[in-house]
């Protein structure tokens, strides 16, 4: 029972506005979870549901190993030397969301093209945010929690892929997944589903198809792919970019191109990081966003800590893929990346 914590029931249903939660600021914590269905019923036998872990654990990959979501992304291709890796861990729920908030700070990019002829400017987006949001949460709700697998976002210049393990029931057929008919009659995972309506993340009624479908046609995004085998050990989900992003830059020489993620360094990162983090690191973003780069001995002046605290937070900056490290061990500068299209 010591592996539940309070705090996250607490938020839990404080979020999604249930009765509990007054009760579970003052009452017994062994009858708010009896009462929410997370531990066993006999009195006996107290202790952990599977789901109550997953959701209410800090740590749910103490128990279901390799519990976790990768965004893995190959600004080179899949033969280039450059990539940048990011795994979110934690409860189920909130892995969830900030790879969602990671995605769409870093990958998901708008792009404005203005023409001579007309006033309205054509706007949208490389990936849609709410078909990639539905896709990953559905890979949340529908994987299997046993098998020792993370999900993996796979981002490369021209598309995105989302795999998940093992693959959708028998109901859902090859042949269906490729006209987009899909009707699962049995639900992997019903107690991770009712959670994840409850807190808005997924709907579970056979609408995410649907959903993907019209976020990318409203988004003019070619038609996406979605993949399994016979075996039905994975599932993909594939995204391809959208064809205004593949365009050459003297194509789009009549064009003004403005993209969403041309902002401050610390606005993007104030958002990409959690809040506590982005505290300690605030005065090394705005010395790069002043200069353009900072030494490791640069940033120990500014912010009066250890080398080893230091490196710690320029790696952790690197690791959001805004920034990174250039030259050796003993003289390596750190500067922004340029993200720009073409």
């Amino acid at each position: 029972m010591s592996d539940l914590n309070i705090t996250l029931i607490q938020n839990y249903l404080k979020e999604v506005g249930s009765s509990l939660y007054e009760k579970a600021k003052t009452g017994n914590f062994v009858e708010v979870c009896r009462d929410m269905n997370i531990i066993s019923n006999l009195p006996e036998y107290t202790k952990p549901k599977n789901v109550g872990l997953m959701f209410f654990s800090m740590e749910p990959d103490k128990f279901f190993p390799y519990t976790q979501i990768d965004v893995v992304q190959f600004p080179e291709g899949l033969g280039g030397d450059d990539i940048i890796e990011k795994t979110f861990k934690g409860p189920i729920q909130q892995q969830l969301r900030d790879a969602l908030q990671y995605i769409r700070n870093v990958i998901i990019t708008e792009k404005v093209v203005k023409h001579p002829d007309r006033a309205e400017a054509d706007r949208f987006f490389n990936f849609p945010y709410a078909a990639v949001e539905e896709a990953l949460s559905n890979a949340v709700y529908h994987r299997a929690y046993d098998e020792r697998e993370p999900i993996e976002v796979r981002v490369e210049n021209d598309r995105i892929e989302i795999v998940s393990f093992p693959g959708p029931d028998r109901s859902v057929t090859i042949e269906g997944l490729k006209s987009y008919r899909v009707s699962n009659r049995r639900y992997r995972n019903r107690r991770i589903g009712d959670f994840l309506k409850e807190l808005h993340l997924t709907e579970g009624r056979n609408t995410g198809f649907k959903k993907i479908l019209n976020a990318l046609e409203r988004n003019g995004s070619p038609k996406p792919e979605f993949e399994t085998d016979e075996a039905r050990s994975y599932f993909i989900s594939r995204f391809f970019i959208h064809e205004g992003f593949l365009q050459e830059p003297n194509e789009r020489s009549l064009s003004e191109v403005g993209a969403k993620n041309e902002r401050s360094l610390s606005e993007v990162l104030s958002e990409v990081l959690k809040q506590c983090d982005f505290e300690k690191v605030k005065k090394i973003i705005l010395c790069i966003e002043e200069n353009g780069k900072i030494t490791p001995k640069e940033a120990e002046e500014i912010c009066g800590k250890s080398s080893a605290t230091v490196r710690r937070y320029l790696k952790m900056l690197a690791q959001t893929g805004y920034i990174k490290a250039e030259g050796s061990t003993n003289n390596t500068i750190y500067k922004t990346i340029d993200r720009k299209e073409g």
